[in-house]
């Protein structure tokens, strides 16, 4: 298949010569040393050997911990580790996994995301049974930084199996795998299609899903395998209410429905599309409570450029009335005119 394109680095063939797990379980990490720990006793509890799983942490220089001392300490030698000369930033941490596999299956493990007992064995699965398929994610359990559950993922269809064509539908108007560390896909994939896409940023993930499931049938695992952990400082939160984050999902959102989807498809790029502006306006309020108002009045700019359907100016306007009231109201107090005990 060979797709090339100069936005997507490319994943060159293993040797034929080296040897060939069934895994590889590829760990990125940055000053998550914290959390790396439970990620690698999550994977070392169902190690089926060094000739079945290749096990690597690559970590992006980290600055604050040690992530090579977890892996000397739990991984006793079994845990290759790898250290970025320099920040490279997420997705070029992402690609130097894929560059250092040598499985058959890549799993892309979150250093802040755990696996549950019996994930290898059954997302394995898929693969042996259907040639097919190409890929394969199971639902997740949310848990915090205390590692408390708090919720599970959606079902994408009632029982496991091969997801429909129609999915791509639904894939495409938003992301319905959350993170990487749920999917576990064919090397030969990644071989053929390229790597993440780098118009897309950190939204590269879902355009990955979706240009996969444009070209090969994909699994979908009902069993939650997989533990997601949502915390204040997971990339996910650092970077969702950035204005980087938002251009890059909204590139996300011209390349799907530029390259996958047919020309019959605008209702669903103006949603996808929506989706973005709503994006920008919850980034809008953040920054207004956090007394950006610059930030914030670029944010509502942004939304109204992304969508203006209704429900999108609606809420702008909300947003633009509330911060005019929070204006005034500190201009009151400030001269005086109010009750300076009340805190705005």
């Amino acid at each position: 298949m060979n797709c090339f394109n100069p936005y997507r680095p490319s994943i060159l063939p293993v040797s034929g010569e080296v040897e060939r797990p069934l895994w590889s379980v590829m760990i990125p990490t940055y000053n998550c040393a914290e959390y790396l720990r439970d990620t690698l006793k999550s994977v070392l509890a169902q190690d089926p050997g060094a000739d079945r799983m290749q096990i690597v942490v690559v970590d992006n220089h980290s600055t604050v911990d040690d992530s090579e001392a977890v892996v000397k300490e739990l991984g006793e030698g079994r845990v290759e580790f790898y250290r970025q000369p320099r920040n490279v930033g997420i997705m070029n941490n992402f690609q130097t996994c894929f560059e250092l596999s040598r499985g058959k299956l890549i799993h892309l493990l979150c250093s802040d995301d755990c696996v549950r007992e019996g994930f290898y064995e059954k997302m394995a699965q898929p693969f042996a049974q259907h040639p097919e398929v190409g890929a394969a994610f199971c639902r997740s359990i949310l848990i915090d930084k205390h590692n408390q559950w708090q919720g599970l993922s959606n079902f994408e269809v009632p029982n496991s199996g091969i997801l429909p064509k129609t999915w791509l539908h639904k894939i495409a108007e938003s992301c319905r795998i959350s993170v990487p560390s749920l999917a576990v896909v064919r090397r030969e994939v990644y071989e053929n299609l390229g790597g993440f896409d780098r118009r897309c940023g950190i939204s590269g993930d879902w355009e990955m899903w979706v240009r996969i499931f444009a070209h090969y049938s994909m699994w979908f695992e009902a069993e939650p395998l997989a533990l997601w952990r949502v915390h204040l400082q997971s990339a996910n939160n650092l970077n969702a209410k950035s204005n980087i984050f938002i251009q890059e999902n909204f590139n996300t959102v011209e390349t799907i429905f530029n390259s996958y989807l047919p020309q019959d498809s605008s209702k669903l790029a103006r949603i996808a599309k929506q989706n973005c502006a709503f994006l920008a306006l919850e980034s809008a309020d953040f920054l207004i409570q956090n007394g950006d108002i610059p930030g914030a009045m670029l944010q509502l700019k942004t939304a109204i450029k992304y969508s203006k359907s209704y429900r999108v100016v609606r809420s702008a306007s909300r947003i633009l009335l509330w911060n005019r009231t929070i204006s005034i109201l500190r201009k009151m107090i400030e001269s005086g005119g109010y009750n300076n005990s009340i805190e705005v």
